[in-house]
């Protein structure tokens, strides 16, 4: 017995989900968000961008205050605990919450809870708290349910020692030892959020590199900083096995490293939440990662349903998620979709210092035999940074040396995921309007940290002058 027809039915309600939902009831669209939790708001909210992102800047103001002579003796006193860390995160999130609340109930959305699983092209069958199975139908029907973190099989998580991202913040107390394995952005924002609460941080690579997707200058830069932090960094290890002896936790490596701790976590991979949904009877074949396949438009092989967000894979960011719930919506309202997901996506790692770039690396331009020069703005220069006692740090600008268009934003250091959009929206005018001389002949507020790009212009412009003067 069908429950209640709607226009579209929207599995999962994170950043992918607000989004197409947001989009389909302000056009008018019966809708409904089918969420497993009681609150609403999906694993970015609950467990991972805005807990681990919540914890990391009470981190950081800590940070801070020790790091600040005029503050020391107060600084010394200072024992900040597990429990109230969480607190602050629980308050984050509870206003999170009814936020998100806030939207379905102004928009007529409903939200209903239980695990989905699709019964046919066009309806789902919901299983309540309670056990209480329910059917709904939808025209369309969007899948939003996100990702979670790869658990190899023989890693003993149901040890609570043995972590991964979305079960950390369980974890009740602040370890003196923790190792990390897996150097992604998970694995290396937590290496510097526990190294700054003074926990010792083993950081164990498969690869010999940080966060290779960045620009290797950038890169660099974090595995000095993280070491000079007091991080350990093993590059190019693979992990052979985990034992538990007491209240230790060993991780043995293939060179035959043995790495003891409190508390391992586990931060290598994540895998699409399509199990359970019951794809596979509508003939949807997610891959070996629980990725479900999409078209330019996110539709799956059966044209009605969608995907968007981290269960498709790449670009896996929140901020990506909500564009493509949008984009998704919009094929559904007018049978088409003529915007497109932005090419150049910027990247906000929030280490300390953190990162943030967009565009073109020094390493892609040279392999594919683009010429580029480079522009710096190195932060202990700039007066706000000077003020702020943050002067570690770097704006880094690749740009054509013909047409002076820019190729790449890389940034180093304090507020890097805001800085980095000054140069997205220039890199974003077309037919002109990306040229790094604008940041020359504009006005910026000062002392701010904005300033870094005509800092940095002005490098490379010199830069590129000095040399055509030469020849």
């Amino acid at each position: 017995m069908i429950e209640k027809k709607y226009d579209v039915l929207v599995i999962g309600s994170g950043p992918g989900g607000e989004g197409a939902a947001m989009k389909l009831a302000k056009s008018g669209k019966h809708v409904a968000i089918i969420e497993k939790n009681l609150k609403v708001g999906g694993n970015c909210t609950h467990v991972a961008t805005i807990p681990s992102k919540t914890l990391i800047n009470v981190v950081r103001q800590l940070t801070d205050l020790r790091r600040n002579p005029l503050f020391l003796k107060v600084a010394r006193r200072v024992n900040i605990s597990w429990e109230e860390i969480m607190h602050e995160v629980e308050v984050v999130v509870n206003k999170q919450v009814q936020e998100r609340q806030g939207f379905y109930d102004r928009n007529d959305v409903d939200v209903l809870e239980g695990n989905a699983a699709f019964h046919d092209h066009d309806t789902v069958k919901i299983v309540d708290p309670e056990g209480i199975e329910k059917f709904y139908t939808g025209d369309a029907i969007i899948i939003a349910t996100g990702a979670r973190p790869y658990r190899p099989p023989d890693v003993p998580f149901e040890v609570p020692r043995v972590v991964d991202s979305d079960t950390i913040l369980e974890l009740g107390f602040i370890p003196k030892t923790v190792t990390i394995y897996g150097a992604g952005v998970i694995g290396c924002e937590y290496a510097s959020a526990f190294r700054g609460l003074n926990t010792k941080v083993n950081l164990v690579n498969t690869r010999d590199q940080l966060l290779s997707f960045l620009d290797d200058e950038i890169s660099d830069a974090l595995s000095y900083h993280l070491r000079e932090q007091g991080v350990i960094i093993r590059n190019n290890e693979e992990y052979e096995n985990v034992e538990i002896h007491g209240d230790r936790v060993v991780l043995h490596l293939a060179s035959g490293t043995k790495v003891k701790s409190d508390v391992l976590l586990w931060a290598n991979g994540r895998s699409g939440n399509s199990a359970g949904l019951n794809l596979e009877s509508l003939g949807i074949e997610p891959d070996h990662r629980g990725n479900i396949p999409v078209n330019e438009n996110y539709q799956t092989s059966v044209p009605n349903i969608y995907a968007i967000g981290d269960v498709i894979g790449y670009p896996s960011l929140s901020s990506a998620a909500y564009d493509q719930g949008r984009l998704a919506a919009t094929h559904i309202i007018e049978g088409k979709a003529e915007f497109r997901l932005v090419q150049d996506i910027p990247t906000g790692i929030y280490t300390n210092p953190e990162i943030s770039s967009v565009g073109k690396t020094e390493r892609e331009l040279t392999l594919e035999k683009i010429p580029f020069e480079v522009g710096h703005a190195f932060f202990r220069n700039l007066a706000r940074s000077q003020i702020s006692g943050h002067e570690v740090g770097v704006l880094k600008l690749l740009f054509s040396p013909t047409t002076l268009e820019i190729l790449g934003v890389h940034c180093f250091g304090p507020q890097s995921s805001e800085i980095v959009h000054i140069g997205q929206a220039i890199m974003s005018q077309k037919n002109g309007g990306n040229n790094i001389k604008y940041f020359v002949k504009t006005t910026f507020n000062y002392p701010t940290m904005a300033e870094s790009y005509r800092v940095a212009a002005l490098n490379g412009l010199n830069r590129l002058f000095q040399y055509e003067e030469q020849t």
